[in-house]
């Protein structure tokens, strides 16, 4: 007899309901999220049949809870929430909500709809390695980027000539700057020399002089604060800019881990002969399409999982198209970036992303549709495994010398 279970996750328990094929619950369980509830689910479900015998329904594709029934070797089915929230009114017509009505409803579709879903294949520890990294670092980058925005916004708020003086003010040489000078009146008697001295003991090597910085430095409008507010702003500054070293730091440490995991992988070789796709870049991508090739049965359902191709509804005469929003949103920015990239030096993209924008498309439609033409190279790399050789793409091929 074929057994269905579903999970419905929860923050410090979980919800499970077994099922039989004729849908008759044969165990519904409240496990706690620790070790000894872990192990009493091993337990109930293996009185019922064995691991594999039991596939779990549950609405998230990860997690330590999804690890561990993997390993235990429980085939899990992923079922995206809003698949659970459109088969809900089967189950209640008033659409009433419980974490064990869930877990119940989780089963039961996955013996009744069980042929539409895939099964999850677990990625090697190399592809979770790699995806905690980019990840982490991402997440990382984004916090810079926040906080230097915050920053800029401080300084144009009572002193804009700091925010100016350099190329970046997250620069080494710029978060020294505003450590050693954190206000307005701390830069008073800042003259050309002793400046001069100052950025050569931080070893700056830009081509502006100390006279231009300085002139970049008091030709900005002067805010107007009174004493007290600007202690507390140039006490804000100093805080931001102790945060952000060290911060910027890790963020360049992350990376070159990165970009010393990818060159060691075959697959991240693969990526990388594709053209524009560096290091960092090729990681990104790889770390989101993973290593398990069984995972994608066509470039069409890789297209619709990156999020380039838009969504179509029609229902007689009506027809519309819209944005993607159900996708993979990190691998369709660095497929989407890569993409950008590559119309600046490869004359076939700059074609595709031309011809886009003639027909109208906006920048970020035209990136798409040139992110979708380069996902067909993609796949047949990644799927013959034989690097990109730009002699066997015809159609980029043809235009070499022409442009």
């Amino acid at each position: 007899m074929n057994y269905f279970a579903g999970l419905d996750w929860g923050g410090t328990t979980h919800a499970v309901c077994v099922v039989n094929q004729t849908g008759v619950v044969v165990m519904r369980s409240e496990i706690r999220h620790d070790a000894q509830g872990l192990a009493s689910l091993r337990r109930q479900l293996n009185k019922i049949a064995s691991a594999e015998a039991i596939p779990i329904a549950i609405e998230r594709p990860s997690g330590l809870i999804v690890d561990t029934l993997v390993v235990a070797g429980h085939p899990v089915v992923p079922i995206h929430p809003n698949v659970v929230k459109a088969c809900r009114p089967r189950y209640s017509v008033a659409g009433s909500k419980h974490d064990g009505g869930d877990a119940y409803l989780l089963a039961d579709v996955l013996r009744t709809d069980g042929h539409r879903f895939c099964p999850l294949t677990p990625a090697s520890d190399e592809i979770k390695a790699l995806r905690s990294l980019v990840r982490t670092r991402n997440a990382l980058t984004t916090q810079r980027v926040a906080l230097l925005n915050q920053l800029h916004a401080l300084l144009e708020s009572f002193w804009p000539g700091a925010a100016a003086m350099f190329h970046s003010i997250d620069s080494a040489i710029g978060l020294a700057f505003l450590e050693r000078y954190p206000t307005p009146s701390s830069a008073a008697r800042l003259g050309e020399k002793r400046f001069a001295a100052f950025l050569k003991g931080k070893g700056y090597s830009g081509r502006y002089s100390a006279a231009k910085l300085l002139t970049r430095l008091r030709a900005a409008p002067a805010g107007q604060v009174g004493k007290v507010e600007e202690q507390a702003k140039g006490e804000l500054v100093l805080t931001m800019a102790r945060i952000l070293g060290p911060l910027r730091e890790q963020i360049a440490k992350l990376a070159e881990r990165i970009e010393s995991q990818i060159e060691q992988s075959e697959d991240g070789l693969l990526i990388m002969s594709l053209p524009f796709a560096g290091r960092l870049t090729a990681a990104q991508i790889l770390a989101e399409i993973g290593d398990a090739r069984a995972r994608l049965i066509s470039v069409e359902q890789l297209a619709a999982e990156a999020g380039v191709v838009p969504v179509t509804k029609q229902s007689g005469k009506s027809r519309t198209v819209g944005f993607r929003w159900a996708c993979n949103h990190r691998l369709r920015n660095a497929i989407t970036f890569w993409a950008d990239n590559s119309r600046r030096g490869s004359p076939w993209a700059a074609r595709i992303y031309a011809d886009a924008r003639a027909r109208g498309c906006r920048h970020p439609h035209a990136v798409r549709i040139l992110a979708r033409a380069w996902l067909r190279v993609l796949w047949k790399v990644w799927t013959t495994r034989v690097p990109y050789d730009i002699r066997k793409h015809s159609a980029a091929y043809a235009l070499i010398g022409t442009t």
